[in-house]
């Protein structure tokens, strides 16, 4: 009988510490996701904007050395992000792939013109910047006209401004709610064990030693499930990098860093602190007031 009893103990005691475990687990890795997101935000952002193409349009009569002489100018410009040269032959053939069509052989002549399409760095994909760079090609009287779409700058940067502020007030949110879901989870498992904190008292045991090793468990429990939420963050990483390379998730290492230890670091204070307030509150509690 008491062979089944403690079995059942051994059960019960197993079965409390997997749920703390599963419950620091998952609310730490969506954590340590959303603070991922956080620092990869701007970059994902900065490579959004770093799509959008100015495409510089230069006139008939303008030679090989004048787009040579473009060419030299964007390579030492600090706009660029990088540019591509599109000769109107080029660009005939896209147009062919995109309408399927040769329109060549109605008109007979080929009417675009050479161009280059400019990509330009993320800080300078606003409407401001944008204007000063545009006035500034336009003195150059080879070049016929320059495009991009303005529209779709000041959606992108009041639609980013918007997004950044949300994922603050989120982030603040869904903090409060992970450092809770953990207390509640603690609470539950202090609770069960109640019975056995107020025996410990009422026969003369301190309460840092009542303490001690409820803060002790607790606190390796948090380390486990933190350890855990670190590895499944690290082989997310690992797949988006694998799958999506242009991203370039990996390369603020050290911003990742600082997130993984953020996890480590919660899954221990937040379990610490908990188990401490609630320990505490049960040496508190009157012995009628434990049913």
């Amino acid at each position: 009988m008491s062979s089944s009893f403690e079995k059942f103990q051994k059960r019960r005691v197993i079965t409390s510490y997997f749920s703390v475990v599963l419950s620091i687990f998952l609310v730490l890795f969506l954590l340590g996701t959303l603070g991922l997101f956080v620092i990869n935000s701007k970059r994902l952002s900065d490579n959004f904007k770093e799509e959008i193409a100015m495409t510089v349009f230069f006139k008939s009569e303008a030679t090989d050395s004048v787009t040579t002489a473009f060419n030299e100018e964007l390579k030492t410009a600090k706009f660029a992000k990088r540019f591509e040269y599109v000769s109107k032959e080029k660009a005939a053939e896209q147009h062919k792939k995109v309408i399927g069509e040769d329109f060549m052989q109605f008109l007979g002549v080929n009417p675009l013109q050479n161009s280059f399409d400019i990509y330009l760095k993320a800080d300078y994909v606003n409407n401001a910047e944008l204007t000063k760079i545009e006035n500034r090609l336009r003195k150059n009287d080879m070049i016929a006209d320059v495009v991009y779409d303005k529209q779709l700058v000041t959606l992108v940067n009041d639609n980013i401004n918007n997004i950044s502020m949300w994922i603050l007030v989120v982030s603040g949110v869904f903090a409060l709610i992970s450092v809770l879901l953990i207390n509640s989870s603690l609470r539950l498992s202090i609770y069960s064990n109640r019975f056995i904190i107020k025996t410990m008292q009422m026969v003369g045991a301190t309460k840092s030693f009542i303490r001690k090793p409820f803060i002790k468990t607790n606190v390796i429990l948090g380390f486990v499930g933190a350890v855990l939420a670190i590895l499944a963050l690290i082989g997310m990483l690992l797949y988006i990098q694998t799958n999506f390379p242009s991203m370039g998730i990996m390369e603020d290492q050290l911003a990742i860093s600082i997130v993984l230890l953020g996890v480590l670091v919660l899954g221990i204070v937040i379990t610490w602190i908990s188990t401490f307030l609630a320990t505490q509150r049960f040496l508190n509690l009157r012995t009628d007031d434990l049913y």
